[in-house]
């Protein structure tokens, strides 16, 4: 989105500030008109906003902005003289009344600063499930959306990935590198196909007409749970750059098939590098890398102690943009792109190995009593250890999977 900013003879306000903010998800971002009276917003959310603009001297200006493609946008605003005294004036306004006919829900950055992560390297998954209430989460990320099971498409800056997202079979991107999600649960529009009882439209962070600005995030908890990331990102009014690198390490990273939790460390560690580039109003170019590595122990239950399988997902992705606007209701958009995920399953060294558990914590005795007391054997070596002329009693333990049969006369 740009324009310029004018007094009502037309003349240009350099150094007006400008603000587009969206009241619902929190949505805010500010510029000043250069010289020529100019602003541009770059990589904007779909979604309804409020685009004001005040000046010194002038009274503050606000109209409502529906942003629905990423078609370009000229907004002109024209500042009217600010009068002596001060007035306050309540009106009502359709800001915030969509009229997108699908059902959707909006997610912004700020919200996802504020959701819970509690699932090692599922942060999209959990930002989704805690955002839209038609969502129900399932283990190791899954999600089921409307009741159906995988039936999800991924819109990211235009590239469509319709693979399952979970951390068994693939990598996600990270939820920090997003700026913002729309989440279509119903009604979609016709540019989407394929899976369509969710459709996650996600847009990625960006550096463009950005100053330097990024963080740095560390974290601990239970399992012997660590994580960290670092997020940069700058540039000019043509060139923009973003980089985010995430990690996490945890002795729980998969879920378990018991309550106890063993054998089920794992770790994610992911790059996604966004590059952009505006030679002119008219073309724009971006360009977005991502690899990620997911590696985890397959969860064992009780009488698998003693295996040891493993498991890991290597995801890369290349994907770059192009978009030529002719006018102001043609665009043309390119987005070519290439994605792998592959998936090493690693056996136990020893797969044929039985576990045996301390027979103080997993045992159990079984006995045996004589049905016929006639048929006793004469003596007591022949009846087998643990084993008595009023019957048979011997501990076994649940981990073995040994069986055995013991007869008592």
């Amino acid at each position: 989105m740009f324009g310029v900013v004018k007094d009502p003879a037309g003349a240009i306000v350099p150094d007006a500030k400008v603000t587009l903010r969206n009241a619902i998800t929190g949505y805010e971002k500010s510029t000043v008109t250069d010289t020529a009276g100019a602003y541009r917003f770059n990589n904007i959310p779909q979604n309804n906003y409020r685009l004001t603009a005040e000046a010194p001297g002038f009274a503050v200006t606000s109209q409502t902005i529906d942003v629905r493609s990423s078609l370009p946008m000229t907004v002109d605003i024209t500042l009217d003289l600010g009068a002596a005294s001060t007035t306050l004036n309540v009106t009502t306004s359709g800001a915030l009344v969509e009229t997108d006919p699908s059902t959707h829900q909006d997610v912004d950055r700020s919200a996802f600063l504020k959701l819970p992560v509690s699932d090692p390297g599922q942060q999209l998954s959990q930002a989704i499930t805690a955002s839209s209430g038609g969502v129900a989460a399932d283990a190791n990320g899954f999600f089921h959306p409307l009741g159906d099971h995988a039936q999800v498409s991924y819109m990211i800056d235009g590239q469509p990935i319709s693979d399952q997202q979970n951390k068994v079979f693939s990598t996600q991107i990270p939820a920090n590198a997003l700026q913002s999600m729309e989440l279509i649960t119903g009604s979609p529009s016709a540019e989407f196909g394929d899976k369509s009882s969710l459709i996650v439209n996600a847009t990625v962070r960006s550096g463009l007409a950005a100053k330097p600005f990024g963080s740095i995030d560390a974290s601990w908890g239970t399992f012997g749970t660590w994580s960290g990331s670092i997020a940069f990102g700058m540039g000019t009014a043509k060139f923009g750059n973003f980089i985010v690198v995430n990690a996490v390490d945890s002795g729980r990273f998969t879920d378990t098939p018991q309550f106890a939790v063993f054998h089920g460390r794992g770790n994610n560690s992911s790059i996604l590098d966004r590059i952009d580039w505006q030679p002119n109003g008219l073309n724009a170019y971006h360009l977005n890398l991502f690899v990620a590595r997911n590696w985890f122990q397959a969860p064992n239950a009780y009488d698998q102690l003693a295996q040891d399988q493993k498991q890991r997902v290597m995801t890369w992705m290349i994907a770059p943009g192009y978009q030529h606007t002719f006018n102001d209701h043609m665009l043309l958009t390119v987005n070519p792109f290439v994605r792998r995920d592959q998936v090493n399953y690693y056996a136990s060294r020893k797969p044929t190995i039985l576990s045996r558990l301390p027979r103080t914590a997993f045992s159990r005795t079984t006995a045996w009593w004589p049905t016929s007391p006639t048929s006793t054997p004469s003596t007591p070596s022949s009846w087998g250890p643990g084993c008595s002329r009023r019957g048979c009693s011997r501990t076994f333990s649940w981990a073995s999977r040994i069986r055995r049969s013991i007869r008592c006369a």
